[in-house]
């Protein structure tokens, strides 16, 4: 006969493992959207709870701009205390490809709300479709 335990079932454990798993897997997550507004490229980055002056860094990279950082985790408390954690802490980058025609000098980023903005002026610029006529009938070729 097979003789079975029981024990206490704690789900905070159960929880807090699941996420320890996973953050230590996962980076940190940065959510991003790209808007067209006019003939610029507006980028939100989702980046909250970070200094911008020293955990946030904007740059053009090979023809790519980049937006990275760290995400500290400034407490010191006892992991013992902590149940569950969904909030990740760590380094993050997101790239964004740009049209060849921009320049450092087309970028400006701000950052309120844990949100971080690059406006990249002019990145749509000559980007519409140039139509060209199409003639009926056969082309003259000349030799």
């Amino acid at each position: 006969m097979r003789t079975m335990t029981l024990r206490h079932w704690d789900p905070f454990a159960e929880f807090d493992a699941l996420f320890r798993s996973v953050d230590a897997a996962a980076p940190v997550a940065a959510p991003a959207e790209v808007l067209k507004d006019g003939e610029d490229a507006v980028v939100r980055v989702a980046v909250p709870g970070l200094d911008p002056e020293n955990d946030l860094s904007v740059e053009l990279e090979r023809g790519s701009l980049v937006v990275k950082g760290e995400r500290r985790d400034q407490r010191a408390e006892d992991s013992e205390t902590r149940h569950a954690r969904e909030i990740r802490y760590g380094q993050f980058r997101r790239a964004f490809r740009l049209p060849a025609h921009v320049t450092d000098a087309d970028l400006s980023a701000s950052y309120d709300a844990g949100v971080v903005t690059v406006r990249v002026a002019g990145a749509y610029k000559g980007s519409e479709p140039t139509r060209i006529p199409v003639s009926a009938g056969a082309p003259e070729l000349t030799n």
